[in-house]
């Protein structure tokens, strides 16, 4: 599952590669879409990533389990691994996603194109229909959020935030359940 993921990545900042090749002028045309010393990219990128995080937490708490239920994808890959680890997952998707969807095809496609295909991407979801809108919402978040900035800082952090708090969750989540489940294998 974890292989399946690194080359979903692979093959995703290809495909960014290719087109923006294609379609960009030049490097230095696609290197201004980044800004790293802007306050937007804590101001409005972390506190986007992180009430996103909020409202999906809230609606885990609120909303039917199945809602959510992945096939159990998530918790595969994320609950039994080291926090670094973690790290390094989130930050990969968050560049690789953030490149292609909203560096090479929202910028060249639109927005609308960019969200549907990230939706289409993210196949294990189409056939939920909550986390089908989910995805399709995040993404036309994240493309409203480039769209106001100019600056793929901005939605790398904001995804990339997202992504991590959840894969947290998700392994904090797991390892108290695991916990739960020793107790009451001792009794």
């Amino acid at each position: 599952m974890l292989l399946n993921l690194y080359v979903t990545q692979a093959i995703l900042l290809s495909i960014a590669f290719v087109i923006g090749v294609w379609k960009y002028d030049s490097f230095a045309s696609f290197a201004g879409l980044w800004q790293w010393n802007s306050s937007d990219v804590w101001i409005i990128g972390g506190i986007s990533g992180i009430l996103v995080v909020a409202l999906d937490l809230f609606l885990m708490k609120v909303l039917p389990q199945e809602w959510y239920d992945d096939g159990g994808i998530n918790e595969r890959i994320f609950r039994h691994r080291p926090l670094f680890h973690l790290f390094i997952l989130c930050l990969m998707i968050a560049f690789t996603e953030e490149i292609l969807f909203r560096g090479v095809l929202q910028v060249h496609f639109g927005l609308f194109w960019a969200s549907v295909i990230f939706a289409l991407v993210h196949v294990r979801y189409l056939s939920k229909v909550f986390l089908l809108v989910s995805v399709v919402v995040l993404s036309f978040l994240l493309g409203v959020l480039f769209s106001w900035t100019d600056n793929l800082a901005v939605t790398v952090t904001a995804h990339f935030l997202i992504d991590f708090l959840l894969a947290l969750h998700i392994n904090k989540s797991s390892k108290r359940r695991t916990k739960r489940a020793e107790k009451f294998e001792e009794r």
